[in-house]
């Protein structure tokens, strides 16, 4: 496997999925704004969409590849008999859970907004368009399942691809939102749901050339099926701390009006580059990983996970760099149009400067829990992100009333630190981790291009402060070519310092 190509392939269709899918914000920004409709709307999408990055981001990945792998190799018979154990029991649990939900709809929404409790007209909307917007839960986890298999042999795009469908249905509808008025969070509820479906067709068709789909109504519980389970609950907890944490941040942010708008669009940002530095790195290198670990292969063992945190910090130190310096800019560039106004520009901004202070944590935590999960420990990351997500909300509910909403982004970023510190900590101590020469060397160059990337972007911030304010009109095209000539510098630096060099991509893992 070649760790480069096969992020690259991961991170290109991933980025054409988070690129579309700024394109479908931009168009609610501009036909929600942050009001009412939109809060409702954010809360019904959340659930869903935490649940398919939780899924299909990684987390799925980190419980079932490592026990698939070790059944690919015993054959294609034995394989197909553990997934499918695994499918037909999946299916059954996430359709009592859709169905249970269905029926006590109120009280959910209420445990997931309860801000949104004293307002009736919210508080309806938001039970209404969570119902329609549910089921995409259930066929989202079951496309997760097929791509957990896909990556499982080394095939990354179909899988990575595959959410540009969610973004093309609801980008169609809202090319007709002018004539749909507040009906529009309706047909986009419902356009989430019917992505959801078209995502596990799409996904079935490239899976069955290594699995053959059997459905059958018996639950089978055989040890490996309970051993695959018992790794998931926490692996799902432990891969996903971030989508957890923001979880808990839109239920408490739902007391304060627009806040759930303004947090949504800032993780909108630095989630792309997180689709890469973290995300995308975390599910390419598992499969290999788990086979270097099952056959003891140290060194190369040693040299995929330093060439992988080497990759993360690389994509990531830069962009928090980037999105600290242009936080307002960014918001303003993007976002900023028709009923999204300058206060919705100010306070997003806010969020997502607090964010991008975490951006690397939450890249780390990605790559380091890979390691983990590679030699079938789930349960440690689970313990330390438990801690994470509890000192998360201790943080964020103490001081709420006080600060207000953006406490929620700063929380996050202290526990995400906090976590991905601990989970270093406990490789280290564990004897599953340790740097070689070459990272070292390599993380001080990275260092110094981010650095001097960042002088150079802000330079053009600067430049450009008339062309970026908030009233022009082409202020997006300034964006644009600031963040491409600050990237172009970096692209430079790097090679020339040697932080990156090209031999790499070449390089067989």
């Amino acid at each position: 496997m070649n760790l480069l190509k096969s992020t690259g392939t991961f991170g290109f269709y991933t980025i054409i999925s988070r690129l579309l899918g700024y394109l479908r914000d931009i168009l609610i920004a501009i036909f929600l704004g942050t009001g009412i409709l939109a809060d409702a709307f954010f809360v019904a999408f959340r659930i869903p969409n935490t649940f398919r990055r939780l899924f299909s981001e990684g987390t799925f990945n980190a419980a079932f590849v490592p026990s698939y792998a070790l059944e690919v190799i015993k054959g294609k018979k034995r394989s197909n008999k553990f997934a499918n154990d695994i499918f037909n029991l999946l299916f059954l649990s996430l359709l009592s859970l859709t169905l249970l939900v269905q029926l006590f709809m109120p009280a959910f929404v209420s445990l997931i907004a309860p801000g949104f409790v004293g307002d009736i007209n919210k508080m309806e909307v938001a039970i209404t368009l969570t119902r329609i917007t549910f089921p995409f839960l259930l066929f989202i986890c079951l496309a997760s399942f097929f791509a957990a298999i896909l990556n499982s042999h080394n095939k990354f795009a179909a899988a990575s691809g595959a959410p540009i469908i969610l973004n093309i249905v609801l980008v169609f509808i809202l090319l007709f939102s002018s004539s749909l008025g507040d009906n529009l969070v309706y047909y986009l509820s419902y356009g989430v749901s019917l992505a959801g479906l078209l995502q596990l067709i799409f996904l079935h068709q490239f899976v069955k050339k290594y699995y053959s789909l059997k459905f059958y109504f018996k639950v089978k519980t055989t040890k490996k099926v309970k051993i695959f389970f018992k790794k998931l609950v926490p692996s799902i907890f432990s891969s996903g701390v971030t989508q957890i944490n923001i979880l808990v941040g839109t239920i408490i942010a739902s007391f304060q009006a627009s806040a759930v708008s303004y947090l949504y669009y800032a993780d909108r940002i630095y989630q792309i580059n997180l689709a890469i530095a973290g995300i995308a790195i975390g599910v390419v290198v598992l499969p290999q990983l788990s086979k270097h670990v099952q056959s003891k292969k140290k060194d190369k063992i040693s040299q995929i996970q330093n060439k992988a945190l080497e990759l993360s910090l690389f994509l990531s130190l830069p962009a928090s760099i980037a999105l600290i310096l242009g936080s307002e800019q960014i918001i303003s560039a993007l976002f900023g149009y028709g009923s999204f106004n300058e206060a919705s520009v100010l306070n997003s901004s806010l969020a997502l400067y607090y964010f991008a202070l975490g951006l690397p944590a939450f890249a780390l935590i990605k790559v380091f829990s890979s390691f983990f999960f590679a030699n079938h420990n789930t349960k440690t990351p689970f313990y330390i992100s438990l801690i994470s997500v509890i000192l998360n909300i201790l943080i964020s509910v103490y001081y709420f009333n006080e600060i207000g909403f953006i406490i929620i982004p700063i929380a996050t970023t202290i526990s995400s630190w906090f976590n991905g510190i601990l989970l270093f900590l406990f490789l280290k101590n564990r004897n599953l981790f340790s740097f070689n020469q070459i990272f070292l060397i390599k993380f001080i160059k990275i260092v110094i291009a981010s650095i001097l990337m960042g002088f150079v972007f802000q330079f053009f911030l600067n430049l450009f402060q008339n062309e970026l304010a908030f009233e022009q009109q082409y202020k997006s095209l300034y964006l644009i070519l600031s963040v491409l000539l600050g990237l172009a510098s970096y692209i430079v630096i790097s090679y020339f310092i040697k932080a990156f060099k090209i031999s790499d991509i070449q390089l067989k893992y």
